[in-house]
């Protein structure tokens, strides 16, 4: 599974952690120098290049070099090497032994002296303080002179011998200061670096925060259309009943068919035209974007998908607000001749010589007035809507109160069932608004199972979906559905099933639905009843 790099937060070294490292391999490096010392003086190949002039000192001596070398790798767990002390003790003994081995070797000529260069240089990396770093390098070059000065005195070394240990103390002295130098120089750029890399970190685990918070979905996507890296809006979006991680890796397709063929559109044409789409059904349209991450990227690209709701929302606002100042002009031309039609027709029924005929066509005139009068009441009612009053409602104790004062004023036997097995099932929702919806759904139920049936019979089942954090309300009817060509329309203002109706009522309880964040939709059942499903926000307590 391809994922981007992804910086590490990085350690902040500390320069007691860096003197362990270099404190190890100056060990290591003095362990092997002091078992090389000792073997040149038993190896018959190399004993005339050491302990010529005192075979018995450079023996000795090169045990206790090796004993102390032991003595520090055995050190090497504790944390001696953190104080100068150790340190500067350790270089005055590796001091020691090398003039000491050298003393017995013949000083200069045998060249082991210019050891002292690396112990030296080693001293001035790991001792923080420069004065002792630079004392180091002065013990050194002053034990080079002073046992240069006793070989010469006892007719072991020629008077020119002061000049190369001249010289190997100037060596000395310029590596002590170069390596000091440098060391603080290395120091200052590793701090840089490492603040450098901390603030790169930082950064990058901000962008990370952005992006997996934005409302947006963002998707990384390969040129092969296979999902690099997607954050939660985009998960939320296309998959929300799997995780993050699973979905890194996946073909576009596996999520939409609509989203890869827009993109494979985009990507091989260079235009994109955006059109809602729906990952699943029932679900919210969403919207797609593209970006090409940079050129030369290999056909990479970012996608940006958007829940298309809000967009749909203002505009159904819009809408709304178009609607409602229209039916405030129309209102007063159509009710006042709707009334004069209304009275006119009452008063022709009354008249005493009217025939059988007549009487009847004034029965219509005067029954589509009332539905005319119904269908300006029910415009009305969505142009003088208010915002909605949500409340936390306890739904299982208010379905049941609502089904039972529902029953009270139908004012007839009818059977409605409620089923909410969850009790303490919050939701959020405005109890009118929820009340009518319910209503103009119970009223349509009843309404198609007795003309199924020949009895009022209807369900209320409630259920929960944990993957989206949505509840359905469900109203369910014994009818025998609605056919798939007028599914379609369901929800269109003035389309009806049933000639006595206005054609608002579904309008009515989607607009209703939309202004508290629910959706309504006709979704039949596996047994094939009428299902109406209402899905709302949960909210646990």
């Amino acid at each position: 599974m391809t994922r981007p790099a992804i910086l590490t937060n990085p350690v902040n070294q500390t320069s007691g952690r860096q003197n362990t490292t270099l404190f190890r391999i100056y060990v290591a490096y003095r362990s092997l120098l002091s078992v090389v010392l000792l073997i040149m003086l038993i190896s018959p190949n190399t004993r005339q290049l050491v302990g010529g002039q005192n075979p018995s000192l450079y023996l000795v001596v090169a045990l206790a070099y090796v004993a102390t070398s032991v003595v520090l790798m055995g050190s090497l767990s504790a944390n001696w090497h953190h104080n100068r002390r150790f340190l500067f003790l350790v270089f005055l003994v590796d001091i020691g032994a090398i003039i000491l081995l050298s003393d017995a070797s013949g000083g200069m000529i045998s060249g082991l002296p210019v050891l002292l260069v690396i112990t030296v240089a080693a001293s001035a990396v790991m001792i923080s303080h420069r004065t002792l770093a630079t004392l180091v390098a002065a013990l050194s070059v002053l034990a080079v002179l002073l046992d240069t000065v006793r070989l010469i005195i006892t007719d072991q070394l020629s008077f020119n011998a002061l000049f190369p240990a001249g010289l190997l103390g100037l060596l000395l002295f310029s590596v002590s200061i170069m390596v000091q130098v440098i060391a603080v120089r290395l120091d200052r750029a590793e701090e840089l670096a490492r603040s450098r890399a901390g603030d790169l970190y930082n950064l990058q685990r901000l962008n990370e925060q952005i992006v997996q918070h934005m409302q947006a979905g963002i998707l990384l996507v390969a040129g092969d259309g296979r999902v690099r890296v997607m954050n939660k809006a985009a998960t939320s979006l296309l998959a929300p009943e799997r995780p993050v991680t699973v979905e890194q890796g996946r073909q576009l397709a596996e999520y939409s068919e609509d989203l890869a063929l827009q993109f494979e559109h985009w990507r091989d044409s260079g235009l994109h035209r955006a059109q809602p789409f729906q990952v699943q059904s029932g679900g919210p349209p969403v919207i797609a974007n593209f970006r090409e991450l940079q050129p030369g990227s290999e056909g990479e690209a970012l996608v940006f998908v958007e829940d298309y709701t809000p967009v749909t929302q203002y505009a159904q606002a819009l809408k709304l607000t178009s609607l409602g100042r229209l039916t405030a002009s129309i209102a007063h031309e159509i009710r006042n001749p709707l009334g004069a039609i209304s009275h006119a027709a009452q008063l022709l029924k009354e008249s005493p010589d009217l025939g059988s005929a007549d009487h009847r066509m004034a029965e219509i005139i005067q029954e589509n007035s009332v539905r005319v009068n119904q269908i300006v009441e029910s415009v009305m009612q969505i142009s003088r809507r208010e915002p909605p009053r949500p409340e936390y409602l306890l739904l299982a104790d208010w379905l049941a109160k609502f089904v039972g004062d529902y029953l009270d004023t139908l004012h007839r036997p009818a059977g409605i069932t409620v089923n909410c097995p969850y009790r303490d099932l919050l939701v959020e929702f405005d109890p009118e608004n929820l009340r009518r919806v319910l209503t103009n759904l119970l009223d349509n139920a009843l309404r198609h199972s007795k003309l199924a049936t020949g009895h009022e019979r209807a369900r209320v089942e409630v259920a929960l979906d944990f993957q989206v954090t949505q509840c359905f309300i469900d109203v369910i009817d014994e009818g025998h559905g609605v056919p798939p060509g007028d599914r379609g329309k369901l929800f269109e203002p003035f389309f009806t099933t049933v000639e006595s109706g206005s054609g608002m009522g579904l309008y009515l309880c989607k607009e209703l639905c939309e202004i508290n964040n629910a959706s309504l939709s006709y979704q039949p059942t596996e047994d094939g009843e009428s299902r109406f499903r209402l899905a709302l926000s949960k909210r646990a307590l």
